[in-house]
C-alpha cells in the first residue's frame, strides 16, 4: 500500500472534502449549482465550490490545496471571455479514486485478518468466516438501529430491505452488487462484480470467500434474519462471484381486509318471500 493512497483515504474522511470530490466527479450531471450559471465539465473554481457548499472561499481553498497535494484533484487555468485574469479551476484527477477505493478495501480486509489471527471466546483461533461475521455484527451495532429495524422480516419486501442493507456494506468494500429475486422473493441472488480482492481470492479462496460469507451472515443475523441459507459461488466470471441468500423462516400470513373478513366466504342465497297457501275448495 502506497503512502500516498493512505493519505488520500484519510483526507476523504472529512465530509467537506468528500462533498468537494463528489461534486467534481459528477460535473456532467450538474447543469447548474442552483443559480443562473451553466457549469461545464472543465471544472469549478474555489468560489463556485464555496457558493455550492455554503462555506467561506478561504476554507474551501484550504481543502482544495490538500486534495491537489494528495493527487485526488488537479488544477488548471482557463481564460474567460474579455479581459481579466484567467480562472483557476479544479477537476478530478483521472483514475485518482481507483487506488483510493482499492486501498480502502484492503484496509477493511486487513482489519478482518487481524481478527482472524486472534482467538475467540473459547480460546481457539477463529476462522475467516467467524472474523467476517464479527465484523458484520460490529458494523450493524454501530448504527444504533431501532428494535423494529432488527426484527425478522414479515414479508418478501421487508426481507429484500435487509438484503439492501447488506449490499450497502458490500459496496463499502468496493464491490458493484446487483440483486435479483426468485422463489416468490424468498431468495436473493446477489451478483458481486469487480471483486477488489480477485488476485488474493485466486490464491486463498477459502480465506477471502470465507470472510465475505461470514460478513453476510453477521449482517443479516444482526438485522434479525437468523434463519438464512447462504451460498457463495466464486469465479462465475473473470471478476464475478454470486451469492444466493434464502430466508427460511416463514413470513407472516397476510391479514384479511376488514371488508373481506366481514363478508362470508359463501353467502347464502337470498330467501324468497313466502306465498300464501292456496285454499282447496
Amino acid at each position: 500500500m502506497e503512502h500516498g493512497d493512505e493519505t488520500a483515504v484519510g483526507l476523504l474522511s472529512s465530509p467537506v472534502r468528500r462533498t468537494i470530490v463528489d461534486t467534481l466527479a459528477n460535473l456532467p450531471a450538474h447543469t447548474d449549482l442552483g443559480d443562473r450559471r451553466q457549469v461545464s465539465a472543465d471544472g469549478l473554481s474555489a468560489g463556485d465550490l464555496a457558493e455550492h457548499l455554503g462555506l467561506h472561499v478561504t476554507t474551501v481553498r484550504f481543502h482544495l490545496d490538500q486534495l491537489v497535494a494528495a493527487g485526488l484533484l488537479r488544477s488548471h487555468f482557463r481564460k474567460g471571455e474579455g479581459v481579466g485574469r484567467p480562472r483557476k479551476l479544479y477537476t478530478l484527477e483521472t483514475g485518482s479514486l481507483d487506488s483510493v477505493s482499492q486501498t480502502h478495501s484492503y484496509q477493511l480486509l486487513s482489519e478482518l485478518l487481524v481478527d482472524a489471527f486472534g482467538v475467540g471466546e473459547s480460546g481457539r483461533a477463529i476462522t475467516p468466516e467467524e472474523a467476517g461475521e464479527r465484523w458484520g455484527r460490529r458494523r450493524v451495532a454501530e448504527e444504533g438501529l431501532s428494535a423494529a429495524e432488527v426484527a425478522p422480516a414479515r414479508s418478501a419486501g421487508q426481507w429484500l430491505g435487509k438484503i439492501g442493507h447488506m449490499v450497502d456494506m458490500l459496496g463499502d468494500w468496493g464491490y458493484t452488487p446487483e440483486v435479483s429475486t426468485t422463489n416468490a422473493g424468498r431468495t436473493a441472488r446477489v451478483s458481486l462484480y469487480e471483486c477488489p480482492f480477485i488476485a488474493l481470492a485466486h490464491q486463498n479462496t477459502s480465506v477471502v470467500c470465507g470472510i465475505h460469507r461470514g460478513l453476510m451472515r453477521g449482517v443479516l443475523e444482526s438485522l434479525g434474519e437468523e434463519s438464512t441459507d447462504i451460498g457463495l459461488t466464486p469465479f462465475v466470471g473473470p471478476s464475478l462471484c454470486v451469492a444466493a441468500l434464502t430466508a427460511t423462516a416463514p413470513f407472516a400470513t397476510p391479514a384479511a381486509s376488514p371488508a373481506r373478513a366481514a363478508s362470508p366466504a359463501h353467502p347464502a342465497p337470498a330467501s324468497r318471500p313466502s306465498l300464501p297457501d292456496k285454499e282447496i275448495s
